[in-house]
């Protein structure tokens, strides 16, 4: 094959898209078997979801591996209270509530045992300790409790535990997930009937973009016997689903349209499109992918199971748009146009320079220098609240006041201060040294109830049947993410537990518990940050100079995404480290973001923006193939995809702006942080950073690469040339 041969080889997007426009009903029967048996498969497997000891880290994930090894570790317990709903609380009343749920409760298969009744320092409040079986269902223990209510109305029954929190929590984020598709489907359909002027060109995205889903929670249940899931990746997968699958075939749709339009024949106007909006979507799919795989480098299971739902969602919207997509637009052919919405439609169809971009764009290509500057110092001062960003994991507190079991929680430690933090330290030695292993953990429990960080009492001290692993429990009387809580496990771990075990050789120890944990998690998400980000600049710089053959427009891409993310983090501290917007978005400030947030949205943050970034370079670049000046590409390459990137802006800001309304905090910090970041990258970086660095370029833009002598696109043949086949033309 001559040299030239290769060089004038059609992209491998054309070709998929000639093969699926010329065997249309295969491509489309070979897109519904796969995802029926995606979807199939999924459902026989069923999910793997990752356990508690999989999502810690650090010395409390050591801790929890050797408790479970031995046979210690804590079986779940649920805690019922009695308060009065008003006035004083009768004792004798109490009691005998309690009884009546304790005589009920202890019938239950899945409770182990019933502790005595415990009241509260200050007569309001008297509880009741339920230990659960191992893997046992606490909805049966909670309609105990219910029906407890329901006899007893003059007292306040209400039981609040672990199980029952995660079943509430559950709960919450199932009616969350179902409002946020119930929402945006219909806003979606919207946008894009304002966008194509036809209820059937809108309706095309969407269908891709739910087959996209479908698929991928099929395929995420299987993949999940190898990377275990977690209850958020399902979020994950709509959220990203939604976004980047109705974007890639708003792309694809639009631009099929629009040469088809222009006279093109149908698989012209297929081709040309392959190749230039599918280009834009392969490279942009391939940068999220790249984005999504650094989330690996943080080391940890949550984020390996968001990342691994989110590839499988962009990889599947991706092979959609390049395979099935042509031939649904060969067979729908003119009647993608229909029906047409009148005043839409008129809209839609006009082919006159937008003059708002005209006008937005005006001062990039007048003046570069002094817009770019006041562009970056703007976006600068949105971002330096970022400096302050502190990070901690999600707590009861972080949790929204809908859940009823808040407030019982609530209740309980301010009646009981002895349920609010409990600290284990978990120490292995050999066996002939367990006499002086308990012997120092006794002396370790008086040592820290002196320190003042740990309440004192007889210590709780348990032994593994090999005598080889003992664990010391401490109480608290602080909340689990305060600062007094952190300084007595870093006391613990710093010197206490050191200084206890000093002469035993064989002693190692972790000490773990709610706060060590949540410590854990948050130093550790913090230090993998910068790998994280690091990686995924350099990898998607890497793609862009690759596909563009300039090392320039592969080091201003990183820039311009880095200033969209600095953007986002900014907002996101204003809004929720401060109160200011807590009674606008519903939610209680804990004066820092939920830990895996700021990670996982630059990541997500950082793909996405490469659909706009590599959609308008595409466009400026076709420009200057044909020769133009670099201020009339610039031009006409905006210009000419403004309407799609702000139609597909605004189908982004709308899916991330239902999540920023659910109830859960970590889903409005996602929601809020990825629309700053979609707005700020459309409006900001894309009509003004962008157009005033290439000016201020100029032709240094495509160094070292050239224009001229470029291949001659398919976009450029001569309409005269439109070749239809046969069994392609369509009736108009």
């Amino acid at each position: 094959m001559s040299e030239n041969a290769i060089s004038t080889k059609p992209p491998v997007t054309v070709r998929l898209a000639r093969w699926s426009a010329t065997h249309p009903w295969r491509a489309i029967a070979l897109w519904l078997a796969f995802v029926v048996s995606a979807i199939a498969i999924g459902s026989a497997s069923g999910s793997h979801t990752a356990s508690d000891t999989d999502q810690l880290s650090g010395q409390s994930k050591q801790a929890e591996r050797w408790l479970h090894a031995s046979g210690l570790q804590s079986p779940d317990t649920e805690n019922v209270l009695i308060t009065a709903p008003r006035g004083a609380l009768t004792l004798s009343r109490a009691h005998e509530v309690l009884t009546d749920v304790a005589h009920r409760m202890a019938a239950l298969p899945q409770v182990r045992s019933v502790a005595g009744q415990a009241v509260s320092s200050d007569r309001t409040a008297v509880a009741l300790e339920v230990t659960l079986g191992k893997d046992a269902d606490v909805k049966p223990l909670l309609a105990v409790t219910k029906a407890a209510q329901q006899r007893y109305p003059d007292v306040r029954v209400e039981e609040v535990g672990s199980q029952s929190m995660d079943n509430a929590v559950n709960d919450q984020v199932g009616k969350d997930l179902s409002a946020a598709a119930t929402f945006s489907l219909p806003v979606t359909r919207v946008i894009l009937l304002i966008a194509f002027g036809a209820i059937v060109a809108a309706g095309v995205p969407i269908l891709l973009a739910l087959s996209a889903v479908g698929t991928a929670t099929g395929l995420t249940a299987l993949s999940s016997h190898l990377i275990p899931t977690v209850d958020t990746a399902s979020s994950m997968i709509l959220l990203m689903g939604m976004a980047v699958g109705v974007d890639y075939s708003l792309f694809y749709v639009k631009r099929a349209r629009a040469e088809r339009h222009r006279g093109r024949s149908q698989l012209d106007a297929v081709e040309i499109a392959a190749e230039t909006a599918g280009h834009s979507v392969l490279v942009s799919g391939c940068a999220v992918l790249i984005s999504m795989f650094g989330l690996y480098l943080a080391t940890d299971a949550t984020f390996a199971a968001l990342a691994t739902g989110s590839i499988i969602v962009v990889a599947v919207a991706v092979l959609g748009s390049l395979t099935v997509l042509p031939a649904l637009l060969v067979k729908l052919g003119r009647r993608i146009d229909r029906p047409r919405v009148p005043v839409l439609w008129r809209i839609s169809a006009q082919d006159r320079e937008p003059r708002f971009w005209s006008a937005l764009l005006r001062p990039s290509l007048n003046r570069p220098a002094r817009t770019l500057a006041l562009a970056v110092l703007a976006l600068g001062v949105i971002a330096a609240p970022a400096l302050t960003m502190k990070l901690e994991s999600d707590s009861p507190q972080s949790l929204p006041s809908s859940i009823a079991e808040t407030h019982t929680l609530a209740r309980l430690t301010t009646a009981f201060p002895d349920k609010q933090t409990e600290q284990k330290i978990v120490v292995r030695a050999d066996a002939n040294e367990a006499a002086d292993v308990h012997t120092a953990l006794q002396g370790l429990a008086t040592s820290a109830a002196h320190s003042g960080g740990f309440l004192g009492g007889t210590p709780v001290i348990h032994s593994s049947a090999d005598h080889t692993v003992q664990v010391l429990y401490l109480d608290a009387p602080y909340d689990a993410e305060s600062e007094q809580a952190r300084a007595g496990v870093d006391a613990l771990r710093s010197t206490l537990v050191p200084h206890a075990l000093r002469g035993i050789d064989s002693a190692q120890f972790a000490v773990g518990g709610d706060t060590a944990e949540n410590l854990d998690i948050d130093r550790h998400m913090s230090d993998r940050l910068p790998w994280v980000i690091g990686f995924v600049v350099l990898l998607t710089t890497l793609v862009m100079g690759f596909v563009f053959r300039s090392v320039v427009i592969a080091l201003s891409t990183a820039a311009v995404n880095l200033l969209s993310a600095g953007a986002s983090f900014g907002v996101l501290v204003l809004t929720f480290q401060t109160s200011w917007a807590e009674s606008l978005l519903g939610f209680h400030s804990t004066g820092a973001l939920i830990n895996w947030i700021p990670l996982f949205t630059f990541a997500v943050l950082f793909g996405l923006s490469m659909d706009y970034h590599v959609f308008v370079i595409s466009r400026i670049r076709e420009a200057a193939q044909r020769g133009l000046s670099t201020r009339e590409a610039i031009r006409e390459g905006i210009t000419t995809s403004a309407g799609t990137v702000t139609s597909a802006a605004l189908v982004m800001v709308s899916v991330f702006a239902i999540f920023a309304s659910l109830h859960m905090v970590e889903m409005k910090e996602l929601g809020i942080g990825l629309a700053v970041a979609v707005l700020v990258d459309a409006l900001v970086v894309r009509a003004i950073v962008l157009p005033s660095l290439m000016m201020l370029l100029g032709k240094w833009n495509w160094w070292p690469g050239k224009m001229s002598g470029a291949r001659r696109p398919v976009a450029a043949r001569p309409a005269a040339q439109n070749r239809e086949p046969a069994h392609l033309v369509t009736a108009p």
